[in-house]
């Protein structure tokens, strides 16, 4: 008996229904991205390991999935390489190329291999896997879709306004409410600083981002515990307290942070994005949230974060201004500032909330049933027409039973049958059947086209 086949840990098969929710997710995020004048590129599956190693730290470098080389891989293995059983070691010899990781570190080496090709500031964005050789568990996988728009070559805050008004536009395409969380390096640094704890800004920034789970008194013994001053953890409180609307929290920040620079400008950053984006008026929540610190050793300037108000899940998109992107290239200076939606988190919102448009999971709109021979050539011309109205439509491909043909047309939630017989044929005209309401109309061609375009 034959092995039942199989998928790697980590991966999935999606089917036809789940393929076109993804593409309605993926097709939505597109148009946005298009509207705000970026542009698409792709990158290959496989970089060169030497462009990967080093980017993602320790940890990444060990989750990258290497690529052994074809061809006789061995030949410049000495013995004592061999017998010393030291994967990374032996990987390292045959190993040259790996699977992408995220699509940061390939879009870096992009712009440093077509620097003289890029007209800047360069608007890109890229909708594609990564793999990553994690230990797979629920809602983490082994290959996944990421969804990154990115403006390289541009120091101006107004790139940062407008990729929020993208994170807006495209939720309120998708009909999810969210909260747009906003917060800045900058003023994590300077409250460090300000506390006398400049080098501690991990540990503190960790510590606050738990007050919603573990309250004031445990934050504040973690803070202890992690060898912050009695004094420091003093001075923190009133940021770790800070609340009150997004101007009343800067105008609190201002005060704090009066003694230190870097502070002062990560105010004056999130002041000018929080005051420009509220001039548009967003449809959903903005806000300034200090407990905010993703990608603290990546980000140099604001930092987002959106999660879903009506569904308990993580961050659902996030990115923020970082400074030199392309450095580890030898491309110094070139500044810039993303986002990323994750696909595969909105995909499960949207199931959650069941706000998928129906047009987008049901593809075929019109089926004709196949009654024989002249019927279905009949058919086949009104089909032409209908197709050329751009109505989705298709023929059952055999004259079967009446009842199977019924039933293929309910499997694929198809929510019209065409029925053309001898009758139909003399009239010059389709039985149009609501598979929803049992309802049957005889119809011309261009009354069937007109049904199904409303």
């Amino acid at each position: 008996m034959a092995a039942k086949p199989s998928i790697p840990k980590g991966t999935r098969d999606f089917s036809p229904v789940e393929m076109a929710k993804r593409n309605y997710i993926f097709n939505t995020i597109r148009d946005v991205y298009h509207l705000y004048g970026f542009q698409q590129i792709e990158t290959p599956a496989m970089e060169m390991l030497s462009t990967l190693m080093g980017k993602y730290g320790e940890e990444g470098d060990k989750l990258l999935f290497k690529i052994q080389n074809s061809g006789d891989y061995f030949s410049g293995l000495t013995d004592e390489e061999l017998l010393s059983r030291n994967a990374a070691k032996l990987a390292s010899k045959f190993c040259e190329k790996g699977l992408r990781y995220d699509l940061t570190v390939p879009f870096a080496r992009y712009v440093v291999m077509h620097r003289d090709e890029i007209t800047f500031p360069f608007k890109r964005y890229q909708i594609q896997p990564v793999w990553r050789a994690d230990r797979p568990q629920k809602g983490r996988y082994r290959e996944f879709y990421q969804c990154d728009a990115d403006v390289v070559g541009s120091d101006s805050l107004l790139n940062e306004v407008e990729l929020m008004q993208i994170v807006d536009t495209v939720f309120t395409r998708f009909g999810i409410r969210v909260c747009i969380k906003i917060n800045n390096r900058k003023i994590l640094t300077g409250i460090a600083e300000i506390i006398g704890e400049a080098d501690k800004i991990v540990d503190i920034t960790v510590a606050i981002d738990k007050l919603d789970k573990i309250g004031l008194d445990n934050v504040n013994a973690e803070l202890k515990e992690k060898g912050i001053s009695d004094e420091a953890i003093a001075k923190l409180q009133p940021i770790i307290l800070l609340s009150g609307t997004n101007e009343e929290k800067l105008a609190t920040l201002k005060e704090v942070l009066a003694g230190s620079e870097i502070g002062q400008k990560g105010v004056e950053e999130s002041e000018f994005i929080l005051k420009t984006l509220s001039a548009f008026g967003l449809k959903n929540e903005l806000e300034l949230d200090l407990t905010l610190a993703r990608g603290l050793n990546y980000y140099t300037g604001a930092i987002f974060e959106v999660k879903a108000l009506d569904v308990q899940i993580g961050s659902i998109t996030g990115g923020g201004r970082y400074d030199n992107l392309t450095g580890v290239f030898g491309m110094a200076g070139v500044s810039g500032v993303g986002i990323s939606f994750g696909a595969d988190r909105i995909f499960d919102v949207l199931n959650q909330l069941d706000l998928y448009p129906k047009e987008a999971v049901n593809s075929t709109q019109l089926l004709f049933i196949n009654f024989g021979e002249k019927e279905a050539a009949f058919s086949l011309n009104v089909l032409a027409q209908v197709r050329a109205e751009g109505i989705r439509a298709e023929i059952f491909p055999d004259s079967s039973k009446m009842k199977k043909q019924m039933g293929y047309a309910n499997a694929k939630n198809i929510p019209f049958v065409a029925l053309v017989g001898e009758n139909e044929m003399n009239e010059n005209k389709v039985t149009l059947k609501n598979m929803e309401t049992g309802e049957q109309t005889l119809v011309s061609a261009e009354e069937l086209i007109q049904t199904l375009k409303k």
